[in-house]
């Protein structure tokens, strides 16, 4: 429960997951409450993008149980299609169609989806595009933007399926350091919407200013779960604190 006494739109209890041999979660536990924003970091091979693709079931979690705005993940075709309409995700690499524009890429879920019209479904579009501040891209082919660009579109693409829960996998690591904070400055107004967000990132200025929740994870564990500001300032586990070392020192 919250402590306002309302269930947590996300509810992670003792997952774990294997890829073979290999255990990368290990009994994770993490609530998440309508319109929080919480931060995971972590070293590489911590754990952290397994966690947030078996949000939505990009991953399939061996045990424990992940519920997601009050629908228990499972292989069920409509739990399945329940959550995925209400989570959208935002990978490393944009994941756009190549031989469609911009506009064609962001329409076609909501028109496959929802059954909105070619109108609809524009209108959606390009007031989306207006959010991340692209409309004069609509027309081009995603070869034809930057990287930046293009994350921006992947994340309007996200939007235009109106989903309660954005989960961002590393947005900025494909990027060159002058793209970044174009698509930091779109991720922290959509922050500061309410959009409920996990996100995955190195980019520990963006999480200090925008999180409500640090997640630092270790080893396919969850080490520390904290507020920003004692976060950064007083971690309480010598690897959290080693990792913050590395990474702000960098």
């Amino acid at each position: 429960m919250n402590p306002d006494g309302s269930k947590p739109i996300i509810q992670i209890d003792n997952v774990s997951k294997f890829f073979g041999e290999f255990q990368a979660l290990k009994d994770v536990s993490l609530d998440v409450a309508l319109g929080e924003r919480v931060v995971v970091c972590g070293p590489s091979g911590s754990g952290k993008s397994t966690l947030i693709r078996c949000i939505n079931r990009l991953e399939k979690h061996e045990s424990g149980d992940i519920i997601v705005d009050g629908t228990t993940l499972t292989d069920h075709r409509d739990s399945l299609n329940k959550i995925r309409a209400n989570v959208g995700m935002v990978f490393q690499q944009f994941n756009l169609f190549p031989h469609l524009t911009v506009l064609e890429n962001l329409t076609l879920g909501p028109k496959r989806v929802f059954g909105l019209s070619d109108k609809e479904a524009a209108e959606r579009a390009m007031g989306y595009l207006e959010r991340v501040r692209i409309p004069d891209q609509a027309g081009k082919y995603p070869r034809q933007l930057s990287g930046g660009q293009q994350q921006r579109v992947a994340i309007a693409r996200s939007l235009c399926m109106e989903p309660r829960i954005l989960l961002f996998d590393e947005p900025t690591s494909a990027l060159d350091p002058e793209m970044i904070n174009e698509v930091l400055d779109v991720m922290v107004e959509l922050a500061g919407s309410g959009m409920t967000m996990i996100c995955v990132t190195h980019e520990m200025g963006f999480a200090r200013r925008v999180a409500d929740k640090m997640v630092f994870m270790d080893q396919g564990e969850i080490v520390e779960i904290s507020e920003p500001e004692s976060f950064f300032t007083k971690p309480k586990s010598e690897r959290c604190q080693t990792f913050l070392e590395q990474i702000l020192n960098h």
